[in-house]
């Protein structure tokens, strides 16, 4: 079934600015197929692969990996190791990436407890404000009497 930009916009959730910039960067699996008057027609493939290519997008993969991909996958047969390893390689930083961002999310419960802490206590006036950053106390001027009665 032929598909139109609108409609393969729609069903992706890309703009029709994204799918033609997707186009002009080549990261399509197939060349987008035209009409003779020049309209662009899609197909379920590449519905298929946009949803691959984007999330590898949003996992951080760089567009200069995602059309290396692709040309190897255009090359056919004989490069499956190679994919594999392109694939393995971008699998390992986006295991990074889940790592610091469990890391990040700890940080972020530990400051949730603290708040829900205080503000159960009603001490919230007690949480950090770097407006209210201790401040030296004043000196005392040198020739004030010293008493006992501080």
């Amino acid at each position: 079934m032929d598909l139109s930009i609108g409609e393969v916009a729609q069903r992706s959730g890309l703009s029709v600015h994204a799918l033609r910039f997707y186009e002009r960067e080549g990261l399509f699996a197939n060349p987008v197929r035209r009409l003779a008057n020049g309209r662009r027609i899609y197909h379920e493939e590449d519905l298929e692969w946009l949803a691959i290519c984007t999330r590898l997008r949003s996992s951080g993969m760089s567009l200069a990996t995602i059309r290396q991909y692709i040309e190897l996958a255009r090359g056919g047969p004989g490069n499956e190791h190679e994919r594999l390893e392109l694939l393995r390689a971008h699998e390992r930083q986006v295991e990074e990436q889940v790592r610091e961002l469990e890391r990040t999310l700890e940080v972020m419960r530990y400051k949730v407890r603290i708040y829900e802490d205080h503000l159960a206590r009603g001490e919230a006036d007690g949480l950090w404000n770097p407006s209210r950053a201790a401040k030296p106390a004043p000196a005392e001027p040198q020739d004030a009497p010293t008493t006992n009665a501080r």
